[in-house]
C-alpha cells in the first residue's frame, strides 16, 4: 500500500465523538465527491461515488452514526479497482443530512461548506479529514514532500486553503486541467497537517522517514566538505612540492634560511601530510600558521626564480 493509500487507511478509523464534527466531515466528503440530484419537485437525493474503499467506509459509518441511516451502498467490479456508490434516497432523509450540513439547493447557505460549520478548531479539523479522504493524496516521503487537495472550482479550493490557513500554515493553489489543486509542499507543515487530522501513525512514520532523510543529507555534506578540503589540501601539496623542486634544482638549498630548508625537506619526504604534522616533525615544532607561512616564503623564492628566467606564473 502507498503511503497515501496508509494514511486514507488510518483517517477512515477516525470517527469524531462530537456530532458536529462528524456533521462537518460529513459535508466536506459529500462536497468533493458527492452528488445532490433533485428527482421531484422539491424532492432530493444524494450520493457519492469513489474508487476508495476507505471513503465508501467513512461516508457510510458517517451516516449511520451522526443520522441513523442505513443508506444504499453497491460495488462495481472494474478490472484495476472497484467503484462504491453510496445513496440516500428516502426525501426525510435527504432533508436532514443537507440542512445539516447546509447543503440544501436553493437556500441562501448554499456553498461548498458553510462557516457555521467550521466555527470551533476540532471542526476545522474533522473538514481537512473529510477533505483530504475524499480527493487529496500525499507523496511517499522518501522521494519528496508534497501533501495536495483536488477541488472541481476554485471558490472550493480557496476554502479549503483558508482553513489550512487557520492552522498558520501557508498552502497554495495551482490549476491543473480542469481542476484546483489545494498544496503544500514544506516537509514540517505536512507533519503538523497529519497530526490536525489525526493521523498520529502517519505522523511517526513521516518524522522517521524525516530524520533519516536529513542524516542522510548531513553525513552527504559532510563527506562532500571534507573530500572538498582533501582535494584543496591535495592540489595546495603537490604545487608546494613544484615550488620546492624549482628551487632545488636552480639554486639548491644551501643557501637557504635554516628553517626554510629543514621545511622543503620535511615536504619532499612527507608529501601527504597536513600543515600540523609537518609543523610537529620540524625541530623547534612549530603550528600550522608557521609552517603555512614558510611555504609561502618558498613559494616567492620559486616565483621569483621563475621571473628571472622569463616563465609565466601560475
Amino acid at each position: 500500500m502507498s503511503f497515501s493509500g496508509e494514511v486514507k487507511e488510518e483517517l477512515s478509523r477516525q470517527i469524531p465523538e462530537a456530532r458536529h464534527c462528524q456533521i462537518a466531515e460529513l459535508a466536506a466528503i459529500l462536497g468533493l465527491c458527492g452528488q445532490v440530484r433533485e428527482e421531484s419537485q422539491g424532492q432530493y437525493a444524494i450520493k457519492i461515488q469513489t474508487e476508495n474503499v476507505y471513503v465508501a467506509r467513512k461516508y457510510f459509518t458517517l451516516l449511520q452514526k451522526t443520522f441513523n441511516i442505513e443508506a444504499e451502498l453497491a460495488v462495481r467490479q472494474n478490472q484495476k479497482e472497484n467503484t462504491y456508490t453510496i445513496s440516500v434516497n428516502k426525501p426525510e432523509q435527504v432533508r436532514r443530512v443537507l440542512q445539516a450540513s447546509r447543503m440544501m439547493p436553493g437556500e441562501v447557505n448554499d456553498t461548498f461548506i458553510h462557516s457555521a460549520l467550521v466555527q470551533r478548531r476540532c471542526c476545522k479539523r474533522a473538514y481537512l479529514r473529510g477533505a483530504f479522504l475524499s480527493s487529496g493524496s500525499i507523496s511517499d516521503p522518501n522521494k519528496f514532500y508534497h501533501f495536495e487537495i483536488v477541488c472541481p472550482d476554485l471558490e472550493k479550493a480557496e476554502q479549503i486553503r483558508e482553513i489550512i490557513g487557520c492552522f498558520e500554515m501557508e498552502a497554495r493553489i495551482v490549476s491543473r486541467k480542469n481542476h484546483f489543486v489545494v498544496y503544500v509542499k514544506e516537509g514540517a507543515q505536512i507533519v503538523e497537517l497529519l497530526g490536525i487530522m489525526g493521523a498520529s501513525v502517519s505522523v511517526l512514520n513521516l518524522e522517521n522517514v524525516r530524520i533519516l532523510k536529513e542524516m542522510r543529507g548531513s553525513v552527504n555534506r559532510k563527506v562532500n566538505c571534507e573530500t572538498a578540503n582533501i582535494n584543496k589540501t591535495v592540489h595546495a601539496a603537490v604545487k608546494q612540492i613544484e615550488d620546492i623542486r624549482l628551487i632545488q634544482e636552480r639554486i639548491g638549498f644551501s643557501d637557504l634560511p635554516e628553517e626554510l630548508e629543514q621545511t622543503a625537506r620535511l615536504r619532499l619526504e612527507y608529501p601527504d601530510a597536513t600543515l600540523a604534522e609537518l609543523g610537529a616533525m620540524l625541530t623547534p615544532a612549530v603550528g600550522k600558521s608557521g609552517v603555512n607561512h614558510r611555504l609561502r616564503k618558498l613559494k616567492g623564492i620559486a616565483e621569483e626564480l621563475k621571473r628571472e628566467q622569463g616563465e609565466e606564473l601560475l
